[in-house]
């Protein structure tokens, strides 16, 4: 009985560490996680150079709109 649970053991031992090299080498290994989008960096209207830009050709000139 003990000699089968030693092969057991050892048979597991083999399936796991065959299964973390194959994963690791790049195999297909199939995960459920989706793949991470990436980050959009937002700039606030203070921070944007021609936002700033048209603010102060509209305090110069505020009888023309398109100044």
């Amino acid at each position: 009985m003990l000699k089968l649970l030693f092969v057991v053991i050892v048979v597991g031992l083999a399936v796991y560490a065959t299964i973390r090299l194959l994963q690791q080498d790049g195999a297909p290994a199939r995960t459920l996680r989706p793949k991470p989008r990436p980050q959009v960096r937002r700039q606030a209207p203070d921070d944007d150079e021609e936002f700033l830009r048209d603010l102060d050709r509209r305090r110069l000139h505020p009888e023309d709109p398109d100044a």
